[in-house]
């Protein structure tokens, strides 16, 4: 049995390079305009440096998604015209695509290009994956609201279309992501479909129901009011063994807008579960489990994927942002002897226990010595300076590591009191 491909976001170039080198086996980008996410730090990918993002990805062994999956008005369609040559140019592996006029504007000037069709486009049924396939798709991404017994009965109804399903990250509380309550919060300024969503989901509410007497809704839950409409983060890692018994082609983490440390983390995390499960299908899935609470999430579910409508508790109604369990300390830059060079995070002291990671290690050590670029000794790493440092036990695979601190806080692991089991 083929292996199903583990889909990692990519953000930004960087975040593209980390998310491959921990196990990716192909990554999805966006340009701004056409992406269902706005990018605001790191070397962002533009139409300029498109080329070079896809070709890097290729050079390190994985494929590259353009996502084109903003549904499209007349002015839309005109700026992606103009742009079709320099997107051809940069030859990705596929286009991710929900609005049907830019798909035939993909096969009129990318005719060989794979096409995806996005979970904006709300796949549900084997007939809606047949239509796709009529229309010239390679692959149906199917949407959030899909149990697995119907991706399953999907794929055996369509066997040779390709299928992907998200396991892991934020959900909206809309259907497939198709939301307005951005555009309608901010006068139109954040429209959510043309890819800069200001999340009115994760603000925290008060309602008040006047037209409909006698009928009372309790929400408030503190003095703040309550994030009714927050849902919180999926995590199917211990229903790997299902998802992969159902037929699924892509496993897809959301988080283009993650952190460095998010997306490597993650993709480290289900990289070795699933390598785990082909071991041994038998396999504990806690451990993996237990690493994603160590990276930022309002608390786990498993959606609707189970099959039993969504979970009464898969709402964050106490926070609206990710919590991480373990804080993100630093990254490695470069080695000189026995010292490395670090960007800090999180400010942390020297004899502090920390945990590195990296593509091929994850260890528990010590920061014997910490200094500035300079030489002077430090006691305490401050957060965003650039320091040398000196570790107990040094990593192997230094140009990737990064660093975090022990175990899972328990404010945290409170917090996962969810479906997930």
């Amino acid at each position: 049995m083929i292996k199903p491909e583990l889909l990692m976001p990519a953000g930004n170039v960087e975040k593209l390079k980390y998310a491959i080198k921990y196990g990716a086996d192909a990554v999805y980008l966006g340009v701004v305009d056409f992406s269902l996410r706005a990018m605001r730090k790191g070397e962002l990918i533009t139409l300029d440096n498109l080329k070079l993002a896809v070709d890097t990805a290729r050079q390190m062994g994985a494929k590259a998604y353009l996502t084109l999956n903003i549904f499209a008005f007349n002015n839309d369609i005109k700026l992606l015209e103009s742009c079709m040559d320099r997107i051809k140019d940069s030859n990705p592996d596929a286009l991710i695509i929900s609005d049907v006029g830019i798909m035939r504007m993909a096969q009129k000037y990318m005719p060989e290009t794979e096409i995806h069709v996005s979970t904006q486009a709300n796949i549900l049924n084997y007939e809606a994956v047949r239509f796709w396939q009529d229309m010239g798709a390679t692959r149906a991404i199917l949407a959030r609201e899909l149990p697995i017994k119907d991706v399953a009965e999907i794929k055996n109804k369509v066997p040779d279309m390709e299928l992907e399903s998200f396991i892991h990250g934020a959900q909206c509380v809309s259907f497939s992501g198709r939301c307005l309550l951005s555009d309608y919060m901010t006068n139109g300024e954040r429209k959510a479909n043309s890819g800069n969503c200001s999340q009115p989901c994760r603000w925290s509410y008060k309602l008040v129901e006047e037209t409909r007497p006698g009928q009372y809704y309790e929400i408030e839950e503190n003095p703040r009011g309550t994030h009714i409409l927050s849902t919180k983060d999926l995590c199917l890692v211990k229903h790997l063994r299902e998802m992969i018994d159902a037929g699924i082609d892509s496993f897809k983490v959301e988080g283009r807008t993650k952190s460095l440390y998010y997306v490597s983390a993650v993709a480290k995390t289900y990289r070795e579960a699933i390598d785990l499960i082909y071991e041994n299908p038998q396999a504990d899935m806690q451990p993996y489990f237990e690493e994603l609470l160590k990276v930022g999430n309002r608390g786990y579910t498993t959606g609707f994927y189970l099959g039993e409508g969504y979970p009464k508790d898969g709402y964050s109604y106490d926070i609206s942002k990710g919590l991480a369990g373990a804080d993100f300390l630093c990254e490695i830059c470069g080695k000189e002897d026995d010292w490395y060079r670090i960007r800090i995070k999180n400010k942390f002291y020297k004899n502090e226990d920390i945990e590195i990671i990296s593509p091929s290690e994850k260890y528990i050590t010590q920061v014997t010595e910490i200094k500035t670029l300079k030489g002077e000794e430090l006691e305490l790493a401050n957060t965003n300076d650039d320091l040398w440092v000196k570790f107990e036990k040094a990593p192997i695979e230094y140009e990737y590591a990064l660093a975090r601190t022990i175990g899972i806080k328990g404010g945290v692991n409170e917090a996962q009191n969810c479906a997930c089991s």
